[in-house]
């Protein structure tokens, strides 16, 4: 497991993204993330392809990023290892690097 079968569930025909994202979830991580993630990743994707990984994306209920009800795009691709759905899983440029929202060139909390 890891991210040879990331990659594989991202290229695997007959399987939608939301169950290769939810058995991604379910299966390379200890403990496994909770399958309530698995929309907020898929956002997190979307956000990637539409060039805005600044994006915030909100957290199912219960779930915090750095004690907030939603999180950058970024940050949820990177914590949850998503590079097999990006454009290039190589190129981890794209994706800015961890740190706080200001790092990012985020400067206040969104009015969701």
């Amino acid at each position: 497991m890891g991210s040879t079968f990331a990659r594989d569930l991202a290229t695997m025909d007959g399987l939608n993204m939301q169950a290769a994202v939810e058995i991604h979830l379910t299966s390379n991580f200890y403990p496994p993330v909770p399958s309530s993630m698995v929309q907020p990743c898929i956002d997190a994707i979307d956000a990637y392809w539409d060039n805005d990984t600044n994006k915030y994306i909100t957290m199912p209920d219960g779930v915090f990023y750095k004690g907030m009800s939603h999180a950058p795009a970024y940050a949820i691709i990177e914590q949850h290892r998503l590079y097999p759905w990006i454009e290039d899983d190589s190129d981890v440029s794209a994706v800015p690097p961890p740190g706080d929202l200001q790092d990012a060139g985020v400067e206040d909390e969104p009015n969701l």
